[in-house]
């Protein structure tokens, strides 16, 4: 069968004549082999990773990233063919897969950098996470065709962005009133001043201008009285007669004299009062320029010093953060050393006690086996006796030594005593050793110490309860002591 794909497909074949896998857009589809169609076409995913800084501040990152296989490279295509084209593009496998790609790397690059590092470098941090995100599909044969990465957004119960956003707000709300504040006293200080200037310059004008016309009126005044005085003192000096006009002409001309310098004397305290007038207004709006420059000041200080007390407040929570959470990660690692001990102790407390019931058992199965080695040399000896108790139990006291110990101990016992020890003789007569003279015969000590078996068998039933076996004989019975 003669098969073609279409044009976002491809066709992957398997089976007789084909090693691995063969990919091709159209091909012949022998008896014995297998067509599969895979479809390339990129595929949308939507994610919202949450991921949390070095800080420890959580967020969330929305993203949108269209993925599809590498349709440019023909090893992509086959692992693609071979790992992803089983499943539906569209599965929640592969979604599952995808997203578990772009959540791990981003949570490893959100946790080596601060939120202030992500939140100011966000375009950088964005490409840092699409090569890592990218590095890994690789392996798939996937690749990133379109990556959308929004605004980060904070996790419920954790406003970090809501805050700074905040922050910035009330510095720029700040900062344009105190750029109002500014312009408002430059405005008003520039039109006060520039009515004081105003103000100061006309007077000036006005001052300077009665004062060179108090000068020139003065100046001719002068020259009139000189030239009105000589023509007087000519004519006083050629007619007698004009000598009472000379003296009338002579006070005229005091008087005239004291109203110039009294219109001296008066244009210049005219001047003077003016310009003590002025200068009252220019020292009354400078002292306005201070109060309203002193405002400014207080005011720009005010906010600086609210601004580095919020920095300060906020410094001091991040570092009792960083003590609360270095505390809290000494008392983790301590308990998880403690835990470590005590399961160390535990384990070699296991091992001890199971090495003790081990040798335990061992003992007890040597004490098992030496009790049956000694049940089966007992069986042995009894079958041995025909089944005779007594037999048994002298064999095992004579062969453990019990008679020579207990001989032992007598021997001990009456050591340094110098005992009497009495002798019986046939006939019962009894006679004592000590100090004896040693003279009997051989045969007659022999039988003396035969004789001497009875007592001892009867000290020694006394003594410890056990009977002599019956071939060594028995204890006499009441009769036969009558």
């Amino acid at each position: 069968m003669y098969r073609v794909a279409s044009a976002s497909e491809y066709l992957v074949i398997t089976g007789v004549g084909i090693t691995d896998i063969k990919i091709a857009k159209k091909a012949w589809v022998l008896p014995g082999q297998s067509c599969t169609i895979c479809d390339i076409s990129p595929v949308n995913y939507t994610f919202e990773v949450q991921a949390m800084s070095a800080e420890k501040l959580p967020f969330v990152l929305p993203a949108v990233f269209t993925i599809g296989p590498r349709v440019d490279d023909e090893g992509s295509l086959l692992k693609y063919a071979k790992l992803i084209s089983p499943h539906d593009k569209l599965s929640h496998h592969v979604k599952e897969l995808v997203q578990g790609i772009i959540e791990g790397e981003t949570r490893v690059l959100a946790a080596s950098m601060t939120m202030e590092e992500i939140f100011r470098g966000t375009k950088e941090f964005k490409q840092e996470v699409f090569e890592k995100v990218q590095l890994e599909l690789n392996q798939f044969g996937l690749l990133i065709y379109n990556a959308n990465v929004k605004q980060l957004v904070d996790v419920p119960g954790h406003e970090y962005f809501s805050y700074l956003g905040q922050k910035t707000q009330m510095e720029a709300a700040n900062q344009a009133k105190v750029d109002v504040a500014e312009a408002k006293m430059k405005g008003e200080i520039g039109s006060k001043l520039r009515e004081g200037q105003t103000l100061q310059n006309a007077a000036k004008i006005d001052a300077e201008t009665k004062v060179i016309s108090t000068q020139r009126q003065g100046q001719g005044k002068k020259e009139e009285v000189r030239v009105k005085t000589e023509v007087k003192i000519f004519e006083n000096q050629r007619e007698a007669e004009v000598a009472e006009a000379n003296a009338e002409l002579a006070k005229k001309k005091a008087w005239w004299s004291k109203e110039a310098q009294m219109a001296e004397v008066e244009a210049t305290k005219a001047v003077a009062l003016r310009d003590a007038e002025l200068q009252k207004e220019v020292e009354t709006m400078n002292a306005l320029t201070r109060t309203e420059k002193l405002k400014a000041d207080l005011l720009s200080k005010a906010s600086v010093e609210y601004e580095t007390k919020v920095q300060a407040a906020n410094s001091e929570l991040y570092q009792r953060q960083k003590v609360a959470e270095a505390y809290l990660y000494e008392k983790t690692k301590q308990a998880e050393a403690e835990k470590a001990t005590a399961s160390a102790a535990l384990y070699a407390r296991q091992q001890q006690i199971e090495g003790d019931l081990y040798a335990k058992k061992k003992e007890a199965e040597g004490l098992k086996a030496l009790a049956e080695a000694q049940g089966v040399y007992l069986r042995t000896l009894l079958d041995s006796l025909g089944g005779n108790y007594g037999a048994l139990r002298d064999y095992l006291m004579i062969n453990g030594g019990l008679f020579q110990e207990l001989a032992k101990i007598n021997a001990q016992a009456v050591q340094g005593l110098q005992p009497k020890i009495s002798i019986w003789t046939n006939n019962g007569a009894a006679s004592e050793a000590a100090g004896g003279d040693g003279t009997t015969s051989a045969v007659k000590e022999v039988a003396q110490v035969y004789k001497m078996l009875p007592p001892l068998f009867q000290t020694v039933h006394d003594q410890t309860g056990m009977s002599p076996p019956a071939w060594m004989g028995t204890f006499p019975t009441p009769r036969d002591s009558k």
